[in-house]
């Protein structure tokens, strides 16, 4: 996902008029990018620990975030932003690459921080087991922990040992839906024509319940995906007409989802729409200045190092989270905002650890093995 890019530590000149021609040097690294994944990891986790304190009837209110909770609440859009991020991303590591070399490129990012996050997420919940006051509980089995480092536990209909990992297998099936289109040969015009009839069949496949087509065509996400793939579009030739409408199309079907998104949320308070509406369409606005090459020339070194943060922590956060805090709380009687800040605190080290000790070693050994079939020669970390 967006939260698993490439690590290319070049900062990009401004390419907003760019040519449409596929370049074949390695896509550039945006620095604003990695801030922005990394914002939206921490919103995610202020939403489901703000959540988990709402439930939790062990303490005190006054213990609890009843402030901070209504705000929290929001933070259900990081994954929205997540999958925009991720059409723009993906699009541009995916030009110029074979199909075998676009998809080394991401199993080498995606699996090795997975791989530790299903296994420490299943030792921690196995030995620290919450089961009050969190919306997921329950302690894996073998075969499940197995099942999930395959990254096919919903397709194999297996409980996923962390609930977050559900938005894997929707970006599993928008890089197969990129390896297609790698396949045919990535040009401006390809893309344009694919995302106009992918958002189209977006809007048109939930009039048809049970269509076989709808986890294919992905129609509660693929808004923000054509998206992001329209900004990369925009990025090349800002002067695309036909890209301004299809985005201009995206945006105003994500409202629409978003809505009913929040709509949906039953946190036990009112949560009103149109801060919502405001966020997604702020992260609408904030991606396309990136990708016009605004925030180009911005050289903060240490947002790459929040870009790198950001998938480990993402896959670990959650009930590893819930555990810490519901552990400290049964210990101490520190406040809620505390213990959260805390379990932030070690979920961000542990997941630097992650990439330090597995993701840089690693991932070039994966890459190297499957994109040329051999591991012998000098590996880069």
């Amino acid at each position: 996902m967006a939260l698993a890019t490439e690590n290319v530590p070049v900062v990009a000149k401004p390419t907003g008029t760019a040519t449409s021609g596929a370049g074949s040097s390695r896509p550039p690294r945006l620095l604003a990018l990695d801030g922005l994944r990394l914002v939206c990891a921490l919103a995610v986790a202020g939403y489901h620990f703000g959540d988990s304190w709402r439930l939790d009837g062990v303490r005190p209110p006054a213990q609890h975030l009843p402030h901070a909770a209504p705000v929290l609440i929001y933070g259900f859009l990081g994954v929205e932003v997540f999958f925009l991020i991720s059409g723009f991303v993906i699009c541009m590591s995916a030009w110029g690459r074979s199909v075998r070399s676009f998809a080394a490129s991401r199993v080498a990012r995606l699996y090795p921080a997975f791989w530790v996050g299903v296994v420490l997420t299943a030792v921690v919940i196995t030995v620290l087991p919450v089961t009050v006051g969190v919306p997921v509980s329950g302690t894996p089995s073998l075969g499940e922990v197995v099942v999930n480092l395959s990254m096919l536990a919903e397709p194999l209909n297996t409980p996923l040992v962390d609930t977050v990992y559900w938005t894997l297998w929707v970006e599993l099936r928008f890089y197969l839906i990129m390896m297609f289109l790698v396949g045919t040969g990535l040009t401006d015009r390809r893309v344009r024509v694919f995302g106009t009839a992918w958002l189209a069949a977006a809007v048109v496949l939930p009039l048809f319940p049970g269509a076989p087509l709808r986890e294919v065509v992905m129609p509660d996400f693929a808004p923000y995906f054509v998206a992001g793939m329209t900004m990369l579009l925009l990025r090349r030739s800002r002067h695309d007409r036909w890209s301004w409408v299809l985005l201009a199309c995206c945006w105003l079907v994500s409202l629409q989802h978003v809505e009913v998104r929040t709509l949906d949320l039953k946190p036990g308070f009112v949560v009103p729409v149109w801060p919502a509406l405001v966020l997604i369409t702020g992260a609408y606005g904030v991606l396309l200045a990136i990708a016009l090459g605004v925030t180009d020339r911005l050289d903060w070194r240490w947002l790459g190092t929040a870009g790198a943060l950001t998938y480990p922590f993402y896959l670990l956060h959650q009930r590893i989270g819930y555990s810490l805090i519901r552990t400290a709380q049964a210990h101490t009687e520190l406040p809620a905002w505390v213990l959260i800040a805390g379990a932030v605190a070690i979920l961000l080290t542990a997941a630097w650890l992650v990439h330090r000790l597995v993701e840089r070693p690693l991932a070039p050994l994966l890459r190297r093995w499957i994109g040329t079939g051999r591991l012998a020669g000098r590996i880069g970390v």
